[in-house]
């Protein structure tokens, strides 16, 4: 297939195009609307098909001769276990889940929330979930537990399946106290706490709630899969807003198997038996798409790992896992990568392995830069593609498309060209289509392809003012960037006060609404600073009210445990400085996009409608003095 003519197919007749995927998913019963409307300006597809995605997963392949292919690669050296786990030993693994998730009365519709480790009971539940027809919200397991009790609230699961502990290095951080914590903070209160006992650190099941993850399997009857609808919900995964409440967007089960399917071979070139690597967390988008779902839809043997980069034992721990099974292609972060090399700059660690098996490297989520990216290239010898979407779209937006042929080649700065289904514009702020090589909002026209979330869980209100009423007729991604006369997207940044450490989408509202709580604080401002290690951190910008004395050194130390304790050390929440005022328009509005610029060093237009441009420089002498 050539690009050219696939992405104008589906430009063009997006209808045909999608409908001729179909063909390549086991329906119980194919769909007869393929594209539908919803009340409130979004757009579903295969709404009244019929299917389930656990048997797409699983059953399907086992009925097709791949029972005694590995599903599953467990490797984790944080606890020393490595376990290789069939379609056939997956399969039934998660039909005694689902019976056991059943017995205790959760059935299609219901929702489950999941806070564990990347351990393979993780990947156990949410199949099982998905047998049943009951939707899954994974909640990555480094947040707090004010966070989780947000969701809890939001998605009001029936039950919660966590471990005793997840492990970071050598720490092991217990589980069960974060998930107590969390449900007395919620309004919401779950029927059960269901608890995977690791050996390295039990749990105390001193709830009468509290059931243990083994005998709640015993004496159930394996369930078989649920027929649910196109349009019905597969999983819930929150991502950061721009205000403190995260946003609970909304997966459907038809879409989802298209798109994901349709990446899987066209997008990142695997084929059935191949072996893949998502080196990501279930608790992020990419655990959902291209670590469970995504791969064992595809047939292909998916890496399941629980450790880092580096210190597990060493830096040559991603090196040592690729030679190990053969990983034929993997998706990562850059910011494990420059990990990597600033444990190990000359790539001596990858030198003792074997990595011929590797035919390229992607990578995204956050900025890939120049020095990472030629790096990489100079040590594997193989493509490395970088490429962008996000949580709300489920799979990617722009890459070269690796299954075709002549695909397109990587581009320093550029994230590639547009995924056929994706009429990718770049808008003014009026909403106006700007020329080539000028930078704008990066917007999507509607209708999205499959597989893009078409709604927030509970509050269609909220997807509508998020993504589609600043631009009408059109997806606003939030991003920043522009096209070039070939075709090519860059992306230069987020629009909102959305920033991205080390890959994953935080809120700098949320982290002010913290900070503003501190009895010292008059009013505080948080933008995202560069990051050599990370892209982007945190960095908080504080009025103390008048009188207050408190030294800056307690008053930062203070507020770093705050953010720890409510959004949790993924934050990465470190530095903040104590300023005299904060540049503001005239109508009020922090203007944080100078803010950033500032702390970046980089050139900046007075804004025509600030309020004080004394400001600025009070502001740029805070950054100079902390420099020095």
């Amino acid at each position: 297939m050539r690009y050219e003519e696939e992405y104008e197919s589906a430009l063009n007749d997006p209808q045909s195009y999608w409908a001729a995927q179909t063909n390549r998913i086991a329906w119980y019963k194919k769909p007869e609307s393929i594209l539908s409307k919803t009340d409130f300006g979004t757009f579903n597809w295969y709404a009244d098909g019929e299917l389930n995605s656990c048997y797409l997963a699983l059953d399907r392949h086992v009925e097709n001769g791949l029972a005694e292919q590995v599903a599953l690669y467990y490797d984790s050296p944080v606890s020393n276990t490595k376990e290789a786990i069939t379609y056939a030993d997956l399969l039934e693994r998660v039909k005694r889940f689902a019976g056991a998730l059943k017995k205790q009365g959760v059935d299609k519709g219901d929702t489950v929330l999941i806070y564990m480790p990347m351990i393979p009971e993780a990947a156990v539940a949410m199949l099982a979930c998905a047998r049943l027809g009951a939707v899954h919200s994974v909640v990555f397991g480094g947040f707090a537990p004010h966070e989780m009790a947000i969701r809890i609230d939001d998605a009001n699961p029936k039950i919660i399946l966590t471990a005793s502990c997840g492990i970071e290095f050598e720490k092991k951080i217990a589980y069960k106290p974060l998930v107590d914590q969390a449900i007395s903070l919620a309004n919401h209160k779950p029927q059960n706490t269901v608890v995977f006992q690791r050996s390295m650190l039990q749990a105390d099941l001193n709830n009468s709630w509290d059931l243990d993850w083994q005998d709640f399997q015993e004496n159930v009857e394996v369930a078989e899969c649920v027929t649910v609808k196109g349009s019905d919900p597969l999983y819930i995964l929150y991502t950061s807003g721009t205000t403190g409440q995260p946003k609970g967007i909304v997966r459907d089960n038809g879409g989802h198997a298209v798109a994901l399917n349709y990446a899987l071979n066209n997008v990142y070139g695997m084929r059935t038996g191949d072996v893949w690597w998502g080196a990501s967390d279930i608790g992020w988008v990419v655990g959902h798409s291209f670590i469970v779902y995504g791969p064992l839809m595809g047939g292909c043997s998916a890496i399941f790992f629980e450790g880092k980069p580096i210190k597990t034992p060493d830096a040559g721990t991603f090196w040592r896992v690729i030679d190990e099974y053969s990983v034929n292609s993997m998706f990562c972060a850059p910011t494990a990568f420059r990990a990597i090399r600033k444990e190990d700059p000359n790539g001596s660690l990858a030198r003792q392995y074997d990595l011929n098996s590797l035919k390229w490297v992607f990578v995204a989520g956050e900025k890939l830069d120049s020095s990472t990216y030629g790096w990489l290239v100079d040590l594997l010898k193989v493509p490395v593609l970088d490429h962008w979407w996000q949580t709300e779209t489920g799979w990617p937006m722009t890459a070269p498309m690796m299954g075709w042929e002549n695909p397109s080649k990587e581009r320093i700065g550029s994230t590639n060209k547009p995924i056929p289904g994706y009429d990718i514009r770049v808008l003014d702020d009026e909403g106006v289509e700007v020329e080539r090589g000028e930078a704008g909002n990066i917007c999507v026209s509607l209708p999205m392809p499959p597989g893009v979330a078409w709604s927030i869980w509970n509050n269609n209100e909220r997807y509508y003012s998020s993504y589609l009423e600043s631009f009408p007729g059109f997806y606003h991604t939030g991003d920043g960037g522009y096209i070039d006369e070939d075709g090519y997207i860059y992306i230069t940044g987020r629009t909102d006060d959305v920033i991205n450490v080390s890959g994953h989408r935080l809120s700098t509202g949320e982290m002010e609404e913290i900070l503003s709580t501190h009895s010292s604080v008059a009013e505080c401002a948080v933008i995202g600073v560069p990051d050599e290690l990370r892209g982007q951190v945190p960095l908080g910008l504080l009025v103390l009210k008048a009188g207050e004395n408190i030294s800056e050194d307690e008053l930062v130390s203070q507020l770093v445990q705050m953010v720890r304790e409510q959004v949790g050390a993924v934050a990465c929440f470190k530095q903040a400085f104590v300023v005299q005022r904060l540049p503001k328009t005239r109508s009020g509005k922090v203007l944080r996009a100078v803010l950033r610029k500032i702390a970046a060093s980089e050139a900046y237009t007075m804004p025509s409608t600030i309020d004080d441009p004394v400001i600025l420089d009070e502001i740029q002498d805070v950054f100079s003095a902390r420099a020095k």
